[in-house]
């Protein structure tokens, strides 16, 4: 067989016998070709798409990310080429709650949100996990590139893809132990022209299949502004989320402009709506020329003023997470070094990670970074082991 196939015997995660195994099928080239893998291994596997929105609502408004209407066509086309059973599973209501509503919250409390974390964390390895079960699968597997190996005391270890460039363990910090004990990966040992090699010689229609980077559930042609726009009005209409009620109200009746001011405090320009603005970002501030590059530093979803300043006044060298999980189980008793990062794509940095009171840490670099935002996750890392992490609060 190809070396890929290496992947779950390499991981620690080697099986022994047959079993029946879920896929999570996307209609890429990822979960296709994992699901690929482990049916050439004897497995008795299940294709399970996640229908996530309304698709023929969304029919007129081309998305960006996965779950279109085409995606969960080309996951049927790839079952039947396989020759797998095929279900398309409806959690809408659930991704609504679990995903699109912190996403929208977060946006109009001035955070940046994280929604594919969310969306593995409560739907793809919890409410996906618990349809495959009633299924009688004994396994779910991604198409995730990640790994997850046995440690000496017989837990679980969840650690980085062979490919670095592709690696999604970011992503998965929220993961139990239970859930790792009932995952595979069946792409953690390959790389990405592995995998499309392995479907290209499977012959399977998506081995060439342009990637997808963008939010599943954001219109390309709107942008996430419409999502927050149209989901403020349903909050209060419905009168549900009264922690962001009057957020909601603001931004319903089209009251949420305001200032763009510098560091100083100087009003610089003005703007349509703060949640069309988080930290970090660069494009659209519509503030006339400047000498330097200018970015967001901060969002005051109250005064509704929009602060810009330099890159190094996005530089910090210390925040406080909260929400921490530790994929172990078990949280240190003392502060402890490790490498962390607070965007998917950044490069691990060396910092020190002091547990506090109420699963909140004090996570201090060894050097400044930028990009620290609100709402984002920081990842803690030892090597390729991934430690776990938590949500930047400050």
């Amino acid at each position: 067989m190809h070396n890929g196939y290496r992947g779950i015997v390499a991981s620690g995660r080697a099986l022994s016998q047959r079993m029946r195994i879920a896929v999570a099928m996307s209609g890429g080239v990822d979960s296709s070709t994992a699901a690929y893998i482990l049916k050439s291994e004897g497995h008795d596997v299940v294709g399970l798409s996640m229908q996530m929105y309304d698709n023929l609502a969304a029919a007129d408004s081309p998305y960006g990310g996965c779950c279109t209407i085409d995606d969960l066509a080309d996951a049927r086309r790839v079952a039947w080429k396989l020759g797998i059973p095929h279900f398309t599973i409806n959690l809408e209501e659930n991704f609504h709650e679990k995903v699109v509503t912190p996403f929208v919250t977060g946006y109009l409390r001035g955070t940046t949100p994280s929604p594919c974390v969310l969306c593995n964390t409560h739907v793809k390895f919890d409410l996906f996990h618990q349809k495959a079960r009633a299924i009688g699968a004994e396994r779910i597997a991604t198409g995730h590139y990640a790994r997850i190996t046995a440690a000496n005391d017989g837990s679980f270890e969840l650690r980085k893809a062979r490919d670095l460039v592709k690696d999604q363990s970011y992503f998965l910090f929220e993961l139990s132990q239970e859930q790792l004990s009932e995952a595979l990966f069946p792409l953690g040992e390959l790389r990405k022209p592995e995998v499309r090699e392995i479907a290209g010689g499977a012959g399977l229609s998506v081995a060439r299949k342009k990637e997808s980077y963008e939010i599943c559930f954001v219109p390309q042609k709107d942008g996430y502004a419409a999502i927050v726009e149209r989901e403020a009005a349903e909050i209060v209409a419905s009168g549900s989320s009264p922690n962001v009620f009057d957020l909601a109200t603001t931004v319903a009746r089209h009251e949420a402009c305001g200032e763009i001011v510098d560091s100083d405090g100087n009003v610089v320009g003005h703007h349509d709506g703060y949640y069309r603005f988080t930290v970090g970002q660069r494009r659209g501030l519509q503030i006339g020329g400047t000498p330097d590059r200018t970015y967001v530093t901060d969002v005051n979803p109250f005064t509704h003023r929009v602060t810009i300043g330099p890159a190094t006044a996005l530089e910090k060298q210390q925040l406080v997470a909260e929400r921490v999980h530790w994929i172990s189980g078990q949280a240190p008793n003392d502060a402890i070094e490790v490498q962390a990062r607070v965007r998917s794509r950044m490069a691990d940095v060396a910092a020190m990670v002091e547990p506090l009171a109420d699963g909140c840490a004090r996570v201090t670099f060894a050097q400044k970074v930028r990009g620290v935002a609100p709402g984002q996750a920081v990842v803690f890392y030892d090597g390729d082991l991934c430690l776990g992490g938590g949500w930047i609060s400050r």
